[in-house]
C-alpha cells in the first residue's frame, strides 16, 4: 500500500516527467556529432542511468499493479517504449534503438494528465475525422477534375493529370506559396479563375479544418468536464470517509 501512495504521489510523476525532459534534451544534444564523439562517455553514461530509472519505475509499477497494469493503455505504451529499449540496446539493429529513444520522449503525453485529455479527445475525434476526410476527398476529386478540364492547357505543370491537380490543389489546401506559384500565373490568363481558388479554399481550408478542430476541441471539453465531475466526486467520497472517521473517533473517546 505504501508503495502504491509512492509511485502515485504527485512528486513521483514530476520526477519522471523531468528524467523525460532532459532524456529529451540529451537527445537532441546527441545529434550534434562533433558534441557526441567529445562527450561519448557521458551520453553512454546518462543514457544507460535514464534507462534504469524508466526500468526501475516500469517494475515498480508492474509489481504494485499486477495484472491490472496492462489495463491502462498509456502502462502498457509506456512498457513497450522500455522493454524495446531494454531488448534492442546491445543490439545491431542501432536505428531502431535510436527511434525507441526518441519515442521516450513522447512518454510526456502519459505523465502529464492535461496531455493525456488532449490525447484522448484527439482518439474520439477520429471516427468524426475519417467522415470529414471523405467528404474533403471527394471535395478534392470534384475540384482536381475541374481543374484539370480548364487548366491543363494553360499550367500543364500543375494541371496536366487529375493527380497533378489533386497535389496542386493539396499546395493550396496548405497555403504554401498558392498565390504568387499558382494563382496568379492562371488568373493572368482567365480571368475567373479566381472563383475556382477562392471557392476552394473557403469549402476546404475554413469549413472542413474547422470541422475537424471543432470536434476535437468538443471531445476535449467533454474529457475536462467528465473530468471535473471525477474529482469533485472524489472530494465528496473523502469528504464523508473523513466524517465517518471523525465521528468513530469521538465514539471511542466517549
Amino acid at each position: 500500500m505504501k508503495l502504491q501512495s509512492f509511485i502515485e504521489h504527485p512528486l513521483f510523476s514530476r520526477f519522471i516527467l523531468a528524467i523525460i525532459l532532459i532524456n529529451a534534451v540529451l537527445i537532441g544534444l546527441g545529434t550534434n556529432l562533433s558534441l557526441y564523439e567529445n562527450y561519448e562517455t557521458i551520453f553512454l553514461g546518462l543514457d544507460v542511468f535514464i534507462l534504469a530509472i524508466f526500468t526501475i519505475e516500469i517494475v515498480l509499477k508492474l509489481y504494485v499493479y499486477r495484472q491490472h497494469f496492462f489495463k491502462d493503455g498509456w502502462n502498457i505504451f509506456d512498457f513497450v517504449i522500455v522493454a524495446g529499449s531494454l531488448v534492442l540496446y546491445n543490439t545491431h539493429l542501432v536505428s531502431v534503438l535510436r527511434i525507441l529513444r526518441v519515442l521516450r520522449v513522447l512518454r510526456t503525453i502519459s505523465i502529464v494528465p492535461s496531455l493525456r485529455r488532449l490525447t484522448a479527445a484527439l482518439f474520439l475525434a477520429v471516427p468524426a475525422i475519417g467522415s470529414v476526410t471523405i467528404l474533403m476527398g471527394i471535395i478534392f476529386y470534384v475540384y482536381a477534375i475541374i481543374g484539370t478540364n480548364f487548366f491543363r492547357e494553360l499550367a500543364p505543370e500543375y494541371f496536366g493529370s487529375v493527380g497533378l491537380s489533386t497535389l496542386t490543389l493539396f499546395q493550396v489546401f496548405t497555403l504554401e506559396s498558392w498565390a504568387s506559384g499558382i494563382f496568379r500565373p492562371v488568373f493572368a490568363e482567365v480571368a475567373w479563375s479566381w472563383l475556382y481558388f477562392v471557392s476552394f479554399i473557403i469549402i476546404s481550408t475554413f469549413i472542413i479544418l474547422n470541422l475537424i478542430v471543432g470536434e476535437i476541441v468538443n471531445n476535449a471539453q467533454k474529457l475536462s468536464e467528465h473530468s471535473e465531475q471525477e474529482s469533485e466526486d472524489t472530494r465528496k467520497i473523502m469528504k464523508e470517509l473523513n466524517e465517518l472517521k471523525q465521528m468513530i473517533n469521538d465514539k471511542e473517546h466517549k
